[in-house]
């Protein structure tokens, strides 16, 4: 019989320090950069942008960590496994994941810099991303807590760390002792430019190893070379358990039961967007924590819905109101 786990989600993903600042398109421009992009750059490049980047916010990232954070900030019980170095950043990066009450034991790098992305929002809340991975990159399968994995119901695979080899074998052992413990995987895309990168091997690791897959209108289109949204949220919906595809505005589309059943979410309204940086992450909180409690797919797609929304609408890429508090007011129960 299976224990009943100590965490609701543990995730393994890229441990990142965003600076966020706010710029104007012909910023962009002058950089060279494509808006709404994201991209990896060396040190140098880092550090270059970051003179001439407008004065802005530090703040911990990391696309699940942002997600841990927002299952912290719903009373969900997280953890978390990434790749920091002992300077600085890495000490804000480990307070900050702690702080929002995820544990952290991870060991930090002695020989290398802790990872930083470098955020630009234009005025329509349209983020540009300049990532140097730093540690964050360098997670191996030694990293990987088979305890903690255990213990956890959900265990979820950041696409991002699906660049390096090593810690791609740190994700199919996380998937193996999952599944060994009775666990769910879930994996999320990440962004377009990894699909593209990985089409073939990102299928065949969810077609093996996922239960569960998280992704938005564009990865969808860039794993399935389709624009035919429905053709290929079917297909998605076919190879796993669960699937949750983002859509914006136009709010997100559930599947379960390999594509038999189906639910659309609405966004939840927010007064203005002001950075959409997280957004995804916290729709991602929302939707496996609900998935972790026993919640239906359409409520765990509301818990999505309002977790994106709350971090739309100011600076950063975690919840600045505790997202339990607003769960509470939505009807949204998460029991124990």
């Amino acid at each position: 019989m299976t224990q009943a786990p100590l965490y609701d989600v543990c995730a393994v993903g890229n441990a990142i320090v965003d600076v966020l600042a706010p710029c104007e398109p012909a910023f962009l421009e002058a950089q060279g950069l494509t808006a709404g992009s994201m991209q990896l750059v060396d040190a140098a490049r880092s550090a270059a942008l970051y003179a001439a980047m407008a004065p802005g916010v530090e703040a911990s990232g990391g696309s699940a960590g942002n997600t841990v954070a927002g299952v912290g900030s719903f009373g969900g019980r997280a953890a978390y496994i990434g790749k920091v170095a002992d300077d600085q950043l890495g000490g804000v990066f480990s307070h900050d994941i702690r702080a929002a009450g995820v544990a952290f034991d991870t060991p930090p790098l002695s020989d290398a810099a802790t990872g930083v992305c470098m955020i630009n929002v234009t005025p329509d809340g349209q983020r540009t991303m300049c990532t140097f991975l730093g540690a964050a990159n360098q997670l191996r399968v030694e990293d990987i807590d088979l305890a903690l994995i255990g213990a956890s119901a959900i265990v979820y695979l950041e696409g991002y760390l699906f660049d390096p080899a090593p810690a791609r074998a740190a994700f199919e052992a996380a998937a193996v002792a999952a599944h060994a413990a009775g666990r769910k995987v879930a994996i999320t895309l990440s962004d377009s430019f990894v699909v593209h990168r990985w089409r073939s091997e990102l299928l065949a690791f969810i077609e093996a190893s996922a239960d569960i897959v998280l992704a938005n209108e564009a990865e969808l289109a860039a794993l399935f070379e389709t624009e035919d949204f429905d053709h290929a949220a079917a297909h998605l919906g076919r190879i796993v358990d669960i699937a949750a595809v983002t859509r914006g505005a136009a709010g997100s589309v559930v599947f379960g039961q390999g594509g038999a059943e189906r639910a659309e979410i609405a966004a939840a309204s927010v007064d203005k967007v002001v950075d959409t940086t997280g957004a995804g992450d916290q729709y991602a909180a929302g939707f496996l924590l609900g998935l972790a409690r026993g919640l239906t797919l359409e409520d765990a797609g509301k818990l999505g819905s309002l977790a994106a929304a709350e971090v739309i609408a100011h600076w950063g890429p975690r919840p600045m109101v505790p997202l339990e508090q607003l769960a509470r007011q939505a009807g949204l129960t998460l029991g124990a």
